[in-house]
This record gives C-alpha cells, structure tokens and sequence, in this order.
C-alpha cells in the first residue's frame, strides 16, 4: 500500500506548489497547474481517473511499462466512452516470464509508442482528477519514476487505493483479510462484481472503478455523505 503520508492532501499541495515553480513548461508543469482537492470535499463531485499499469516487472527503476489502462469516473458514474488501452514500446525486450501474465508480447509492443509520446497524453487526461487504482504503489511508482526520467521531477497526486479502502474497512470492523482476499478479482467477487480478464490494463482500470464505485455504495448506505477524506484513509 502506499506510504501514510500519500493521505495527506495538505502535504501533497505543497510538494504540488514547490514542483510547480522548479519544473519547465511543458507537459509536467501543466499538469501541476491543478490544485490539489480538499479532503471535505464531497466525492460525488469530484472528477476520478481509474488507471491500471502493465509493466515488465515489480521495480520501477529498472522495468518498464508496456500499458496504460484509464477509464474516467464523474458524478459516481463510470464514462465508458472515456476508456483507453496505450500500448507503450519498450527500450529492452520483454521477458518471458512478464509476457506470460500479462499476454504483451515483443510483436505487439512494437506497434506502441514511446514513453515519451504516451506520458504527455496520460499527464493530461489525469488534470484535475483523483486517481484510483488497486495497490496503487505499483502505478504511482511507475509513474513517478517515468515523470523523473522524461521530465526531471517526480509526479504528485491524490490517490484512492481500493486495496487499502478494504483493509482500513476491515481493521475498523476488527477483522483481517486472509492471503489473497485482497485481489482485486477476489474483492470484486466479495462485492458481487462479474469475472474481468485479469492482467489487462483497461480491464484491470475498469474492475477497480467498479470496485471503487461498489464500496461507496455499501458505505454510503447508511445515508453518510462520503469525503474525499474518509476514502483515502
């Protein structure tokens, strides 16, 4: 899960500030531009971006990504006609090992664009918005490494973790989750949620904003107005 301090919206609108004013002009810096929300600020109004990384390997220093998964949450409702799938080409050739979990192969990342030209596009779709993604360390390391390497300076911005959500939800009711109850496939079964191909980047995105949109849903039943705050603890 991500480290505590990825919780506090106040600290990431300074680290947001502070980049601002060292970073360039450029895809970065605009994205920057974009205050951070407030944690009372009610999640039906804000706008959230579900995205799912297929890499290489676990290490964002030295793999690589290989896709981009994003679908757009607005209102508490998924925009399917927002869902996009990037292939991105790889510098080194992929293992075999990482090909057989997530089905990218050589053949196929060579119709992907670079890094360099998919970063900007993904920067610009997540503006404004919340992230969510299920353990999302893996996305927000991946990401940060890819802004340091392109543009000089690290990515900051608010995250939901489902992953995390369901174990805050599980401490607070005095239970703990088994090995393996935290996937997303078994988490969106324990939320009556249908089978998704597992390993794919859109399908991955998609199956956590449902789960996303799945736990609001039991929370908020009890009538409480859910913050933005009460999801990122």
């Amino acid at each position: 899960m991500l480290p505590f301090w990825w919780n506090n919206l106040t600290l990431l609108e300074w680290q947001r500030r502070w980049l601002l004013h060292r970073s360039v002009s450029g895809p970065l810096n605009s994205f920057l531009q974009h205050p951070m929300p407030k944690r009372d600020a009610l999640i039906s109004t804000l706008d959230f971006m579900a995205l799912d990384l297929e890499t290489t390997g676990l290490f964002a220093k030295r793999d690589e990504i290989l896709s981009i998964g994003m679908v757009q949450i607005q209102g508490c409702r998924i925009h399917l006609n927002t869902a996009s799938h990037m292939l991105v080409r790889p510098q080194q050739a992929i293992p075999e090992e990482s090909a057989i979990i997530h089905g990218v192969t050589d053949d196929m990342s060579r119709t992907g664009k670079r890094l360099e030209s998919v970063l900007p596009m993904v920067l610009d779709a997540l503006k404004g918005k919340v992230l969510i993604a299920h353990y999302a360390r893996l996305e927000i390391t991946f990401l940060q490494a890819a802004c340091r390497r392109i543009y000089g300076y690290p990515l900051v911005l608010p995250v939901v973790d489902t992953l995390r959500m369901e174990s805050t939800r599980l401490k607070h009711s005095n239970r703990y989750a088994k090995a393996g109850d935290l996937r997303l496939d078994a988490l969106r079964a324990s939320y009556s949620l249908p089978r998704y191909r597992a390993h794919n980047a859109l399908s991955d995105a998609l199956g956590a904003g449902e789960l996303f949109l799945a736990m609001i849903a039991h929370r908020a039943g009890s009538g409480e107005m859910l913050t933005l705050g009460e999801v990122m603890r």
